[in-house]
């Protein structure tokens, strides 16, 4: 199975004196998700908890929502062995298999997407749709619908947010060593840390948390907080939306549509979480934000 880091020689230049050490790297390979042995995606990502990483990917689609929808998933034969979609054959012990294609089987009765070369994949900011469709396709897919009650029994302190900042970089161990992983985090409203996942690519990171969740039968995660290392994309707010996740927090700035998904969805965005600063953009009703409230 692929490494989360590899060692490459690098010439370092400090203060005009040049030296020659090994660094240590982030690893990016590609992975193949495919669905019922039929191609659905690829992505680069570090490798590691390659399974609950496409779990979460399906969940964002649309296409799992519990443990109980998932039959199981598997690694197939790598594009050196042949590219099958049958189960790992490393372990039948023949052919080759580079650890980058997984095959996830659906459970008996749950309906499988149509799977072509034009498909749909309305979950992402690449997917070539925009604006009011993108919105509605999320809104009218996800599962569990957010509360947008102002009494909602989900309330969070902004000492609480403030501090999470923090505790997500003390549990980045692998960017300690390389400096080059995004992160995501799932905490409690409390700031409990739940679980933390980290990969090159942001979006990656965010699924490997849900996938983990999933397979855990955790789903809907209507009590939680997803902090995330980077910006909060349209494609990150709306797999928070699609998990149930009420409250997403980022350490940069949101997009446009990612504001727009957070207040069509009733979804608490928070950006430029830094120390005891930030800005919300929507879903203010879930925040303690008490004497600290201000009028336009």
């Amino acid at each position: 199975m692929g490494r989360v880091t590899e060692r490459r020689r690098v010439i370092r230049i400090r203060d005009g004196a040049v030296s020659t050490r090994p660094d240590t790297l982030v690893a990016e390979e590609p992975l193949e998700i495919r669905l019922g042995g039929k191609p659905l995606a690829i992505t680069m990502r570090t490798p590691g908890d390659d399974f609950a990483l496409a779990a979460g990917f399906l969940v964002s689609e649309g296409v799992l929502a519990s443990a109980d929808e998932l039959a199981n998933i598997v690694y197939c034969a790598g594009a050196t062995g042949g590219g099958t979609s049958r189960a790992s054959e490393a372990e039948s012990g023949g052919g080759s298999n580079t650890y980058n294609v997984v095959d996830v089987r659906l459970a008996d009765g749950v309906p499988v997407p149509d799977i072509t070369l034009e498909r749909n994949v309305y979950t992402t900011s690449s997917c070539g749709l925009c604006g009011k469709a993108s919105l509605d396709a999320v809104r009218t897919t996800a599962r569990w619908p957010l509360d947008t009650s102002p009494d909602t029994p989900v309330r969070i302190e902004l000492a609480t947010l403030a501090a999470l900042p923090d505790r997500l970089r003390a549990a980045q161990r692998v960017f300690e060593r390389t400096g080059g992983l995004h992160a995501a985090a799932l905490f409690t409203t409390d700031g409990e840390l739940l679980d933390v996942r980290e990969d090159v690519g942001r979006h990656n990171a965010v699924d490997k948390v849900v996938g983990r969740a999933l397979q855990q039968g955790r789903l809907p995660l209507s009590s939680c907080v997803l902090m995330v290392s980077g910006r909060a994309s349209f494609e990150l707010a709306q797999k928070a939306v699609m998990a149930g996740i009420p409250v997403l927090a980022a350490v940069s700035a949101p997009s446009s549509l990612a504001v727009d998904l957070a207040a069509e969805t009733g979804l608490t965005l928070v950006g430029f979480l830094r120390g005891t600063s930030m800005n919300v953009y929507a879903g203010e009703h879930r925040l303690a934000l008490g004497a600290a409230a201000a009028s336009d």
